[in-house]
């Protein structure tokens, strides 16, 4: 599997429970094999004080990958979230970065 890292480009942030999570300039723009891009989050811009990490799943193609739900003042959204603590060699520039998952509960958008 193929994976093409880029930065991305302006400001992205992450809203969830109806407030501003992340916000980032450092973001990094994740592709593999013509899927859709995913947007990932340097850690030292992800708050993880609201994250909660959940199961660890060893994945073929990226490493290991930690999930996280993420804790708003009114509910806790499973699985919400994900980083690389060990990535896999062509993946190693994600190391710590946190990337979400798009719901209607959760909002990834550059502004």
């Amino acid at each position: 599997m193929k994976t093409n890292i880029e930065k991305a480009t302006g400001t992205w942030t992450v809203r969830a429970g109806g407030a501003v999570l992340v916000e980032s300039k450092q973001a990094l723009s994740v592709s593999e094999n013509g899927q859709n891009a995913v947007t990932y989050f340097p850690p030292q811009d992800v708050p993880m004080e609201f994250l909660d990490a959940e199961k660890t799943v060893d994945h073929p193609h990226l490493g290991t990958v930690q999930y996280y739900s993420i804790v708003t003042k009114s509910t806790t959204l499973e699985n919400a979230a994900w980083s690389l603590s060990t990535p896999a060699q062509d993946a190693a520039a994600l190391k710590d970065y946190v990337a979400f998952y798009q719901s209607d509960r959760v909002t990834v958008e550059k502004i």
